[in-house]
């Protein structure tokens, strides 16, 4: 179990140190700040940072977790418009009517195998796509800069800042020339805000007011930097925020009125079927052929291929 999934003052077994609180990432000095993170001004070396790897995870947010293969293909059968083919594909093959019976099902099948590749594809270049658009940043490891997958970024790690970067992890500012950052993402504020490498003389809890810190996510302006990484994956602020976006997507006002439409639906075709089942009974047409023209009709009502 990483310490992300644990919480930022779970203590490390294997490296026997915690991570600093955020009052005292802001307001230590830089030499005192390297001692607690157990690192120098010349990074972290390879073998350290593996070993952090491990223990504090990738410096990933949080992501809903997917459902089985399976699962995600047998959710496309709670259609109520699924489910009203079905009733009549059974009730067709009970009655004899064979033929009937493997068309409806054969209809069905297809049109769920189909939403279920087009939909599963789709996710598959989504992820091929973010994959091939992995970004990288500037770290210094055993003493040499070094390109570095964001994910691989690790507390402790020292990372070189300019212009048009994103911060890839919540970081301490340790040196800064010019240095303005656009946080309005997480903020709101409208304007770029300038960021220095002081500690602050008295903590707040009031994020925009931490001037020499820079969070994940956010975007430099102008200027450059280094700064030391104190934070990564969901224990950023950034992250805390991803935590509660991902816990439950909300119903979208689409999905609802699909749903709304499809039991309409049912409700419509079920009267429909039973109407139309006794006038054909009242008009003394046998019990048989009044129930498959009954599911015919059901049949017909039903547009299966929507979406």
């Amino acid at each position: 179990m990483t310490l992300q999934s644990q919480g930022a003052s779970s203590v490390s077994e294997s490296l026997n140190w915690t991570l600093p609180s955020t009052e005292e990432v802001l307001t230590l000095p830089v030499e005192e700040l390297f001692s607690r993170f157990k690192t120098s001004p010349n990074g972290l070396s390879s073998e350290e940072a593996e070993k952090r790897l491990e223990v504090f995870g990738y410096n990933e947010l949080v992501k809903r977790k997917k459902r089985a293969v399976v699962i995600d293909f047998l959710s496309y059968f709670k259609s109520p418009l699924v489910i009203i083919l079905f009733f009549a594909g059974i009730v067709s093959g009970f009655f004899g009517e064979i033929v009937n019976t493997t068309i409806i099902f054969s209809i069905v099948i297809f049109s769920i195998v189909l939403d279920f590749y087009q939909e599963h594809k789709a996710e598959r270049a989504a992820e091929m796509l973010k994959q091939r658009v992995a970004t990288t940043a500037t770290v210094l490891r055993d003493g040499v800069k070094k390109e570095v997958r964001l994910a691989e970024i690790v507390p402790g790690d020292i990372i070189y800042l300019s212009a048009g970067d994103i911060v890839p992890a919540d970081a301490r500012v340790l040196s800064a020339k010019d240095l303005f950052v656009d946080q309005s993402a997480l903020t709101g504020e409208s304007l770029p805000v300038e960021k220095v490498a002081e500690p602050l003389k008295a903590y707040d809890p009031t994020i925009t007011e931490w001037n020499n810190y820079l969070f994940m996510g956010t975007s430099i302006v102008g200027g450059s930097s280094t700064a030391l990484v104190v934070k990564t994956g969901s224990l950023t602020e950034y992250g805390r925020i991803s935590r509660r976006l991902v816990a439950k997507e909300p119903e979208t006002e689409f999905q609802r009125s699909i749903r709304s439409f499809g039991y309409m639906m049912m409700q419509v075709t079920f009267l429909l079927v039973v109407f139309v089942f006794f006038i054909n009974a009242l008009y003394m047409r046998s019990i048989l052929d009044s129930l498959l023209f009954a599911v015919a009709l059901a049949v017909g009502l039903t547009p299966e291929l929507l979406p």
